[in-house]
């Protein structure tokens, strides 16, 4: 561990005490434990919202049905709470709010950009600050290799303890009752470009945490931590080392593999039938130039399952081979089980990839099932091939992919437009699906953008440097959709129109999909039409996805407010509007 992150983490251990609580003088209700029992009967806890995608399998689905689509017409704010986190670092002017709030018995969990945990008690149908713990993160340090924001995704419960990352990569354990931190350690490193924006993930005692930093040339991975030891169990690489099975889809003479990127930056899913943990791989680097890189390139653009004890990877299905796009994998996979044909019943993790294609996998064994388009326009493929899910102009036999070589950014044709563009027909913000419907709702970003290749050298590669090969330009104008799929026939079912890209998220209830825009709209609509049924300006960017809990009875939507990430940087010309909408930090709070 390099000189900085030691200093670092030393300073906050001596701090903790210090900084971990701004307490109200209102006594809190006491912690509930949370068991592994309770995490694997989440949904058998309807009020409660108790895992980053709601439960183990990530549907977002809450079987809560007080507001419905009669009523939700008479959906009002209930209260709001302003949050802190807006300030910039590194490269970055400003933070912004991308998490799910964690409901349990009341009692809200939320995070803001810089990795602050706020536990508010929403009973009463007010909202009431208990503590905040700040884990005074170098704001310079981090945001300087925070490729894509400064952002968190949230928290995780276990035992009595909240546990949350850091950007600048710790993994830390907040006593749930009084706010003070009871103990952290360095998970990333960010001397090397690593930094955290996921929620953890909660698997038996062991946290999992994905690391960001593909565009700084960091060699991706998966780690678990036992949380009652504190030590490390298993660290999974997502590029293989020389001599390990997928090491051979590596072919050049750079030692490509040893920065090859391949970051899992968006929490993922737990089966617990077979014990196995599914999650996505992001883009290999250089991004742009894949000429530097020949061969597939795995684990990167993949679904990965992992045995949860090990951390062996099980089997892999890889979207896009030697991807030269930026289309990363790295989407949440949505557990579902479906009826088949012959009377049995299909076991599929469902992925809705940057490079505009919904795959439906076997997740028993990484087979691939079906495959469509769920933007209006694909330029990169002329499709996928029907047996493999592969794309259509993919050829094993060469090391450096072209696919739709006309419109594919390379070393000869180092300007491309490509549709989707590289922010992808749908980024990190998590889908939903409606089990009693049978319908997939994915927020969608429709959308081309212009590649410049420039021509990567191992000189290029240093430390917290941007290693992309190129680079993205705006000329063209981007919207966005709410699109439903038909896991069943595994066709388009719906597709409601956004002016803007959906930038925040999905939830689905009953009869009931709640979505918001950058603009500033949260929406509710029709389950089953996608009509729109009820509108609420915010005044700030909606970056961040909606969750649904009830107290003592009453039902509630909750959603951060604030645009940050990527967007209002890099791709804010796409969106001219949007340069209006100002940074904030604000939670809202519905209710009838």
């Amino acid at each position: 561990m390099r000189k900085h992150v030691r200093s670092t983490l030393r300073a906050m251990l001596l701090a903790s005490a210090a900084f971990a609580c701004f307490q109200l003088a209102s006594p809190a209700q006491a912690a509930d434990e949370m068991t592994p029992e309770r995490l694997l009967n989440a949904d058998k806890e309807a009020g409660n919202w108790l895992h980053h995608h709601k439960n183990y399998s990530g549907t977002r689905f809450s079987t809560l049905k007080e507001i419905n689509k009669d009523n939700v017409k008479n959906l009002k704010v209930a209260w709001t709470m302003h949050l802190g986190g807006v300030e910039g670092g590194g490269i970055w002017s400003h933070g912004g709010l991308e998490g799910t709030p964690i409901v349990e018995n009341g009692m809200m969990y939320v995070t803001d950009g810089w990795g602050s945990v706020y536990k508010i008690d929403a009973r009463g149908g007010k909202g009431q600050l208990v503590w905040k713990m700040d884990p005074k993160t170098d704001h310079d340090w981090a945001g300087a290799i925070a490729c894509c924001g400064v952002d968190n995704r949230g928290v995780a419960l276990w035992g009595n303890l909240v546990v949350s990352h850091t950007l600048d990569g710790r993994l830390i354990a907040t006593n749930k009752e009084t706010g003070q931190v009871a103990w952290q350690r360095q998970v990333a490193d960010p001397d090397k470009g690593e930094v955290i924006t996921g929620a953890p993930l909660i698997v038996k005692n062991m946290a999992i945490t994905g690391v960001a930093g593909a565009e700084y040339g960091i060699r991706g991975w998966i780690a678990a931590t036992d949380l009652g030891t504190q030590k490390e169990v298993w660290r999974t690489h997502t590029i293989p080392a020389k001599g390990e099975p997928g090491s051979e889809t590596w072919k050049d003479s750079n030692d490509a593999a040893a920065a090859g990127g391949g970051s899992t930056w968006v929490t993922g899913t737990y089966d617990p039938a077979t014990d196995t943990i599914i999650w996505g791989v992001g883009n290999p680097g250089p991004d742009w130039d894949n000429a530097y890189r020949p061969g597939d390139n795995l684990y990167t653009d993949s679904s990965l399952a992992l045995d949860a004890n090990t951390g062996k990877i099980k089997w892999h299905y890889q979207h896009t081979p030697n991807d030269p796009y930026d289309y990363d994998s790295v989407a949440e996979n949505v557990l579902v089980d479906v009826p088949a044909p012959n009377g049995q019943t299909l076991k599929l993790a469902l992925e809705a990839d940057r490079n505009g294609f919904a795959y439906a996998i076997d997740r028993t064994n990484g087979k691939f099932i079906w495959g469509l388009p769920f933007v209006k326009k694909v330029t990169w493929t002329k499709g996928l091939d029907p047996e493999t899910g592969k794309p259509i102009e993919y050829d094993p036999k060469n090391p450096v992919q072209r696919y739709n070589a006309a419109v594919t950014p390379h070393r000869e044709n180092k300007v491309a437009d490509i549709c989707p563009g590289n922010m992808g027909g749908k980024n990190w913000p998590p889908t939903s699906y409606n089990p009693d419907l049978k319908l997939w709702y994915i927020p969608v970003i429709e959308s081309c953008n212009r590649i410049t290749v420039e021509e990567a050298t191992k000189d290029k590669l240093k430390p917290r440097e941007f290693w992309t090969g190129g680079g993205p330009s705006q000329p063209f104008k981007i919207t966005g959709s709410v699109t439903a799929i038909d896991v069943t026939t595994g066709k388009i079912a719906g597709k409601m129109e956004t002016p803007f890209p959906n930038l925040g998220g999905m939830l689905s209830t009953p009869d009931l999909v709640f979505t918001g825009q950058p603009s500033g709209e949260v929406m509710a609509l029709d389950a089953k039409t996608l009509q729109k049924l009820w509108e609420f300006n915010t005044g700030g960017g909606v970056n961040a996805p909606p969750v649904t809990f009830s107290v003592d009875g009453k039902q509630y939507v909750a959603i951060l407010v604030g645009l940050g990430g990527a967007w209002d940087k890099w791709f804010i010309e796409a969106t001219p509007e949007l340069k209006k909408i100002q940074p904030g930090s604000m939670l809202y709070v519905f209710a009838l």
